[in-house]
């Protein structure tokens, strides 16, 4: 037993130092790598595929012929009329009937079931697709909020700095008699509050960061970077309204799985018509008597279709899901056009802002607290000239960084809607 115990051990401790030794996969530092990983591993997308695969299996048995039965019957089982006595072996009873018969349905039912399958595959695909551009949407957002958050602490630690250097200026004044001590305090101040940001700020990074690793699936042996660049912004050419609502109605999954829902909904109708119809059931049956074949039977059976009234209903309620399916698909239409206007313009404003605040408010801003240090330095601007002059810095790189990553947010709304990178 000992032994035993020993050996499970030793197995154990080489499976973890072969799990030890599996290599680290680095990935990350671009979006698209988290993409392509995303695309490969994540559990919840390969999921809507193997359900995509499932639907696809049940197009073919949706049209196949039902199974043929086959039924026996022992007749004068107590061998009554004769000296035998009961038994249930079928050459030993009065007579053994065997009916072999095969249902078929009225004609075009099954290309119409095989169709109604179709559709619900090919709804299911377009699932697949939505369930993957709402995923990838996700990762970029979550991207572009973690390289936003890592350029907002790059920028805070230079504010800190600088408002460090601001205090030491207002203690080098104070000792030497020149500014008060209400300056050097309202600097400490300044500086505790930068850091309380700070530390938000590196907190949020790393929610951001733990959301990345959870939109892959949360990978062992999976090491992240951090984002080194935001993606480029698609020429203005390619963001014409026009074109882009071409390519929403048509690849926008969420519209493509309107139209399968519609096309099955349309076969469905149909298929419930035909039920009006019957099927057709025909059969064989040999009879024995003793050892041999005495008799053969021919057998033709059809359902007859009486309930009318439940027919209707059923006609009627499919007649209604047709409508409700339409009605869905132009209701989902007039949001997406509506969400798409809404990005475009968005990222528009983001755009226009981004590049006013760099060529213009910043350098602006910056020149403005250069000039109030170097008064402030000489005495001739107050201490709160100069910290106004370092606040309106700070907010100029705040806009400069949030309007960056609205342009991302809204490119990728944008590519959600239309289905496909731009």
């Amino acid at each position: 037993m000992r032994s035993a115990t020993i050996l499970l051990a030793m197995l154990l401790l080489a499976a973890g130092s072969v799990r030890a030794a599996e290599p680290e996969q680095v990935i990350g530092g671009h979006v698209e790598s988290l993409l392509e990983f995303a695309r490969v591993r994540h559990p919840e997308f390969a999921a809507l595929r193997t359900e995509a695969d499932a639907a696809a299996a049940r197009v073919d048995p949706a049209g196949a012929l039902p199974d043929p039965m086959l039924r026996t019957e022992l007749r004068n089982v107590t061998n009554a009329g004769s000296d035998a006595s009961a038994n249930l072996l079928p050459s030993r009873v009065g007579s053994t009937r065997y009916v072999v018969s095969q249902t078929l349905p009225w004609f075009g039912k099954r290309d119409l079931r095989r169709e109604v399958a179709g559709a619900g595959a090919d709804e299911a695909q377009a699932r697949a697709r939505a369930g993957w551009m709402d995923l990838a949407t996700r990762i970029k957002l979550t991207y572009a909020q973690h390289h936003v958050h890592l350029l907002s602490i790059r920028y805070a630690q230079e504010n800190l700095d600088l408002m460090q250097r601001v205090a030491e200026i207002a203690r080098e004044r104070y000792s030497s008699g020149l500014g008060s001590q209400q300056d050097s305090l309202r600097a400490q101040a300044e500086i505790t509050a930068m850091q309380t940001d700070l530390i938000m700020l590196e907190g949020e990074s790393a929610q951001a960061s733990a959301r990345i690793r959870a939109l892959l699936g949360r990978p062992d042996n999976v090491r992240l970077r951090p984002p080194d660049h935001l993606r480029t912004l698609p020429p203005a050419a390619k963001l014409d309204v026009i074109a882009l609502e071409a390519r929403l109605r048509a690849n926008n999954p969420q519209l493509v799985a309107d139209e399968a829902r519609i096309a099955g909904a349309e076969k469905g109708r149909d298929l419930v018509q035909r039920n009006r119809y019957p099927d057709v059931t025909l059969g064989v049956a040999p009879i024995q008597t003793g050892g041999r074949v005495s008799e053969w039977e021919l057998m033709f059976e059809i359902n007859i279709p009486l309930q009318q009234g439940s027919r209707r209903e059923q006609e009627r309620e499919a007649d209604l899901m047709l409508e409700a399916a339409r009605l869905r698909r132009q209701g989902n239409l007039n949001q997406s056009l509506s969400d798409l206007s809404e990005s475009l313009a968005g990222l528009e404003v983001a755009r226009r802002l981004e590049s006013l605040v760099a060529t213009s408010l910043m350098p602006q801003a910056e020149l403005n607290l250069n000039a109030a240090l170097a008064g402030y330095e000489n005495g001739r601007v107050d201490f709160a000239a100069v910290l106004d002059a370092h606040r309106s810095l700070r907010k100029a790189r705040l806009d400069l960084v949030k309007a960056r990553a609205d342009q991302q947010i809204r490119l990728a709304e944008i590519e959600k809607m239309v289905g496909e990178e731009l």
